[in-house]
């Protein structure tokens, strides 16, 4: 939506300018800042990221140096096959959550995505949180990282008298940003309030105008923030700060953009961006939340012929490995989206889904099902342990999910 359609437009600016000093001012100390990776990523590319000067690379807020090197020193001491189960997040229905308790305890998971729709009290969902929590702790596990969807409008998880009904993200986008960051905080102050940790959002996907509800996954459900990259850039600057402020981690989705798709990934096969390239300004809202900090970002299963002909964006190297961690210098969590009961992937077998993405340079594949554990887990773990090359990149993942986990508070080394 144009800037100009917004209330305080100038108030706006201000405020803007304000939030990008204060992240980097405590960036260094911030616990739900993007992290540094050890320098294990790519170099950046010779060309700027969108939003950017020159030959200038973006900060992902990184992490203090103790916050990297407790990571380090947890995952040394982990066993191969701990390390590997550490990268999973695997779903569990919401209407059953402890359903998921005896694969916690088998499996040592690295999160748990809460999956449904559910208006239980937050009295009720803490405590089974808790009991989730302590079941994977047990026997050497760490503690889970707790994701859901709470984005707003038809795609938030969690209702009722505790959770009130969040606008749709276009509605959003309407708001002054004072406005949109404090309703933002009290929508996550509600999560951190019950027990999770990590928000799968905001949508950063720019949907043009032209396309608005054509666009089944996002503007068919109105959960972009606008259809012109700059305002939605700003607001994700917002929304990435005041969630995280809250206690709360973010993930920018749906990387590297689903707004231009025809087809629905969760459905279908043969979605796709044909415009889509490295200089896209479609990039800016990803650019924007990595330079507020995100702690993640997620990447989609549609497929971009510009930046690799030959592999949706969850397996494809040129896209994971290239563009988001070298060009645009992110160096947190990258977490794909689903691998489960998606379509999009269905060719693939389901642990080889897995392998795939922590090949192109994923750290956390997600699978909405709670039977995937044992196939993806599988999978990873034969990889591993067949090509020591692989190894490695589980070792580099898992350090960024338990460097996640550490900035979360959920596990420390002292």
């Amino acid at each position: 939506m144009p800037r100009g359609s917004r209330r305080n437009a100038e108030p706006w600016r201000v405020w803007a300018i304000v939030a990008v000093v204060v992240v980097v001012l405590i960036g260094a100390g911030v616990a739900y800042a993007g992290f540094s990776d050890g320098g294990d990523s790519p170099s950046p590319g010779s060309a700027a990221a969108p939003g950017t000067s020159s030959g200038t690379r973006p900060s992902s807020g990184a992490a203090p140096s103790a916050s990297t090197g407790c990571a380090e020193s947890l995952v040394a001491k982990m066993p191969l096959e701990l390390q590997a189960a550490q990268l999973l997040m695997i779903g569990t229905p919401l209407s059953s959550p402890l359903g998921a308790t005896s694969t916690l305890g088998k499996y040592k998971l690295g999160g748990l995505f809460l999956a449904g729709r559910s208006s239980t009290s937050a009295a009720t969902l803490r405590g089974q949180i808790a009991q989730l929590q302590e079941a994977a702790k047990q026997n050497g596990g760490l503690a889970l990282q707790i994701g859901i969807d709470q984005e707003g409008g038809q795609v938030q998880t969690l209702k009722g008298d505790d959770f009130p009904a969040i606008p749709t993200a276009v509605n959003q986008g309407k708001l002054d940003a004072s406005t949109l960051s404090s309703r933002t905080a009290e929508w996550a102050g509600r999560l951190k309030n019950v027990g999770i940790t990590i928000d799968l959002a905001p949508v950063a996907d720019v949907v043009p105008a032209e396309i608005g509800k054509s666009n089944p996954p996002i503007g068919g459900f109105e959960r972009q923030y606008g259809s012109t990259p700059d305002p939605v850039a700003e607001d994700i600057t917002t929304v990435v700060t005041a969630v995280q402020g809250a206690g709360v981690q973010t993930t920018l989705k749906h990387f590297p953009g689903l707004g231009r798709v025809r087809v629905n990934t969760d459905t279908s096969t043969g979605a796709q961006d044909t415009v889509m390239t490295a200089d896209d300004p479609y990039l800016k809202p990803f650019a924007s939340g990595i330079k507020a900090g995100s702690t993640a970002v997620m990447i989609s299963s549609a497929t971009y012929p510009k930046l690799d002909s030959h592999n949706v964006a969850a397996f494809s190297s040129p896209i994971i490995t290239d563009l988001l961690r070298g060009k645009l210098g992110f160096d947190g969590l990258v977490m794909s989206d689903d691998l489960g009961a998606a379509v999009a992937v269905s060719s693939v077998p389901v642990g080889q889904r897995a392998v795939k993405f922590i090949q192109a340079g994923g750290d956390m594949p997600l699978s909405v099902r709670l039977a995937d554990a044992q196939p993806m887990t599988d999978a990873l773990i034969a990889a591993a342990k067949a090509d020591p090359n692989f190894a490695k990149r589980v070792t580099q993942s898992a350090t960024r999910v338990v460097r996640s986990k550490v900035n979360a508070g959920l596990t420390t080394c002292g």
